[in-house]
């Protein structure tokens, strides 16, 4: 390479930094929020979309919602009680559903003892972005996903970030009418390499998760979810097979912080995370560190020796930045320092790959290699701005790199 290329090639480097450090962090903002597409329709867009959305052109029911539509559909891990009561077998609450009755999760209900779903091909949120907003720091570097999430949720925590999807009623929300060969046409026409069942939670939307995974496994997307884990072991497992990472929350490691603040219980969770590693699914962690409640030391000390001990090493875990919000309004947000510290404690207890995330341009967002010490993603939120991984080794020393690089 020539010295005018070198410096060319810097150039476009630093400038890409700087578009998002500057004024172009302004526009990648405009962009993601016009991306969402949350807005409610005005009320003569809302006239316009009575009839069902031509759904030959996949880009064109994206744009396409309208409020309480759901697509009622037969359910699978439901059991029978007796004559009139079954009881839900996806999530560890177990509930038991009389006819008529809606599970607390506000999506699976028994209709003349049969289990139904209103979670399936009705999504509330459809959209492209990058893989790292998962986040996914060892899964396809610089790529884009294509994420799906619909209304409801079995947990209830205090800090829901998409209350107002996930903590809603399918019939409150403006959905998508997308079946799942519908979602892999759009995702063939578009520049993405894998299908995200992110931002809500996946557990609640299993059958439709399961029958895009299927689809999309055959097309040659990679399977990615971002779930907190709270499912029972056999459709953990049965849904294995099908995911190629998975980034579980693990939202603290208290038994009582789970009962209080998030309404399930810890034990599950860190049973669906042996599994899915028992499976050979990737597994990358988020912890979200909320003041005052879950970032006691040492509890964070527990879990990152859990995790090692447990799970292995190579685990990547994201700490997450808390920010003021839902029913969590009045706390502060996450100090750096926090963070910092909770960052130590992981590497002091063996872990190689803990990350800083929600803190733009720290350090800890960065992956280094554990072997050579060299930094190998060089990191700029959701942007990489370089990387030094090939055929999944590090590019200095040539260690090996867990993840999904290809």
């Amino acid at each position: 390479m020539s010295e005018q290329e070198a410096h060319q090639t810097n150039e476009g480097k630093l400038t890409r930094r700087k578009l998002l450090q500057g004024g172009g962090a302004g526009l990648c903002l405009l962009f993601l929020s016009n991306l969402l597409g949350c807005s409610p329709p005005t009320e003569t867009e809302e006239t316009d979309k009575q009839e069902r959305p031509d759904l030959d052109d996949p880009r064109e029911s994206i744009l396409q919602q309208k409020k309480g539509f759901t697509n009622p559909t037969a359910a699978r891990w439901f059991s029978e009680v007796d004559q009139d009561m079954i009881v839900c077998q996806l999530c560890p609450k177990q509930c038991e559903l009389e006819d008529g009755e809606r599970a607390p999760c506000r999506v699976r209900e028994n209709r003349e003892g049969v289990g139904y779903t209103l979670a399936y091909g009705n999504p509330a949120l459809i959209q492209e972005d990058p893989i790292e907003r998962k986040p996914f720091f060892h899964v396809l570097p610089g790529s884009r996903a294509l994420s799906i999430s619909t209304a409801g949720c079995n947990l209830d925590c205090k800090f829901c970030e998409v209350w107002d999807m996930a903590l809603e009623y399918p019939e409150n929300v403006y959905a998508h009418d997308v079946p799942p060969e519908k979602v892999i046409q759009h995702a063939e026409e578009s520049n993405v390499q894998s299908v995200s069942y992110a931002f809500g939670e996946p557990v609640i939307f299993y059958e439709y998760m399961w029958d895009i995974a299927k689809l999309a496994k055959d097309a040659g997307f990679l399977n990615v979810a971002h779930t907190a884990g709270y499912i029972r072991p056999e459709p953990v497992r049965e849904l294995a097979p099908l995911l190629d990472a998975a980034n579980v929350d693990l939202k603290s490691f208290d038994d009582e912080f789970y009962r209080q603040v998030v309404g399930g219980e810890l034990s599950p969770i860190l049973d669906s995370l042996k599994i899915l590693r028992d499976e050979g699914v990737h597994i990358e962690i988020t912890n979200i560190l909320i003041p005052d409640l879950n970032d006691n030391m040492d509890m964070i000390e527990q879990m990152c020796q859990w995790i090692a001990d447990e799970l292995g090493a190579d685990i990547p875990l994201h700490f997450a930045r808390f920010y003021p919000l839902y029913k969590l309004s009045e706390l502060p947000r996450t100090p750096v320092s926090t963070m910092e510290e909770a960052r130590d404690i992981a590497l002091k207890a063996g872990l190689k790959f803990p990350y800083i995330a929600r803190v733009s341009e720290h350090e800890g967002e960065n992956t280094f290699c554990p072997g050579c010490g060299e930094k190998i993603i060089d990191r700029v939120g959701f942007v990489i701005d370089e990387m030094h991984i090939d055929n999944g080794r590090c590019a200095f020393c040539d260690a090996e790199i867990p993840g999904k690089w290809s």
